[in-house]
């Protein structure tokens, strides 16, 4: 999460909000059919989920909040994660209620993975 943006914390949570949720719905397959559900038809999507995913979403849901001072060590936080091959997900804010109406990268969220894969990456960081 990016601190030197100085975000409400309200603002702050549903960022990190919809990062950890953008990794799961960047994973969706859309198998291209509709199907019906109450008499209506529906775009289906299908997630596949790895092992250590579904362990994660049948478990705690451990999340580890750190934050970056700059937008420039978000994105090469992002970068790292990405070259990593690890799930990662970075959210641009609209900026429709902060930051004068300019869209802003706020936070990324790198996971689920095992934390051996990600503390490199993000073992510096300090706790939010």
């Amino acid at each position: 999460m990016r601190k030197d943006l100085n975000m409400r914390k309200g603002k702050m949570i549903a960022q990190g909000a919809h990062a950890s949720m953008k990794v799961f719905f960047d994973k969706m397959i859309r198998p291209g059919k509709l199907v019906m559900h109450d008499t209506k038809a529906v775009d289906a999507r299908i997630l596949q989920l790895t092992a250590e995913e579904l362990e994660w979403v049948d478990g705690k849901f451990t999340k580890i909040c750190v934050s970056v001072d700059s937008e420039q060590e978000l994105l090469d936080i992002h970068t790292k994660a990405k070259d990593a091959g690890l799930n990662c997900a970075l959210i641009q804010d609209a900026g429709l209620t902060e930051f004068d109406g300019v869209p802003t990268y706020t936070c990324c969220a790198i996971g689920p993975n095992d934390s051996e894969e990600i503390d490199p990456i993000t073992k510096d960081l300090k706790l939010l």
